[in-house]
């Protein structure tokens, strides 16, 4: 090979040499360059996200934006927002005032026991009744349940006094009660399923509508505000009050005889 062939072949390799730093230098660029744009997407992605879970943490729950919600009364209430909840004969004199939570056990227990009892009065028109809903357990574990019930009980008020109290009781059964830990009346399809075992609710498509659609949820909130700013001085349930005084005093009266003798005396006074 003579020396300019080797001079030439040799200058001929340097540029190859050169030309392949030049392409793995450019290629080098392109993946730092892919890279810090990924970690950009990352970084914008993160705090969009970030801004999403920040602006959906800060938005009201459905039942505090209930509150704010126009009220739909049900049929067969008074008093504004239809929170003021009344049954039996036009002739009782006296009014007994019943306050319950939905998820209330001893609760249910009265309305196992007593209830009966409570109703035959009150088809006897011994008294009426007054219904005021509470939905404090619910805030006890974050819950729904009360608040979801009151509003079906809303729902049933509105297809009939009779409806109502057929539905309230069934909700308090030893068959369908939960146990205070167990919020099963946050879901809608069991509340039907509940309402199903009361003829007048049963198949009632209007009354599953507006179960489902909470058409009274915000009137549950406003009948649970009125537990809240009572004036009567209950802070539990159940609690009950005849004369404008509790006749409980903290007691449950969970026996026939015990509500016999309080109600029997706040009759007579």
């Amino acid at each position: 090979m003579s020396k300019r062939n080797s001079q030439a072949s040799k200058s001929a390799a340097r540029e190859r040499l050169r030309e392949e730093r030049e392409r793995q230098a450019k290629r080098a660029k392109a993946k730092r360059q892919a890279i810090v744009a990924g970690s950009v997407v990352v970084v914008l992605a993160a705090a969009g996200g970030i801004g999403y879970a920040v602006v959906q943490a800060n938005k009201p729950s459905h039942w505090e934006a209930a509150k704010k919600d126009k009220v739909v009364a049900p049929a067969n209430t008074t008093g504004k927002n239809g929170t003021t909840v009344v049954i039996g004969k036009a002739s009782a004199k006296k009014t007994l005032k019943v306050y319950e939570d939905p998820r209330c056990p001893v609760c249910a227990q009265f309305e196992q026991t007593v209830g009966p009892t409570f109703k035959k009065d009150l088809d006897a028109g011994k008294y009426k009744f007054q219904y005021i809903g509470a939905t404090f357990i619910d805030s006890h574990d974050n819950g729904e349940g009360s608040k979801n019930a009151l509003s079906a009980l809303g729902a049933a008020l509105n297809v009939s006094d009779d409806a109502f109290l057929q539905y309230k009781t069934a909700l308090y059964s030893a068959k369908w009660h939960p146990d205070e830990t167990q919020d099963k009346f946050k879901d809608d399809a069991y509340l039907i399923k509940v309402a199903n075992t009361v003829p007048a609710l049963k198949n009632n498509t209007q009354f599953q509508n507006a179960v489902k659609n909470g058409t009274y949820d915000p009137w549950a909130m406003a009948m649970s505000k009125t537990f809240d700013d009572n004036k009567d001085g209950v802070t539990g349930t159940p609690g009950f009050v005849m004369n404008g005084k509790q006749l409980n005093n903290g007691s449950p009266l969970l026996t026939v005889a015990d509500f016999n003798k309080v109600v029997g005396a706040a009759l007579k006074a």
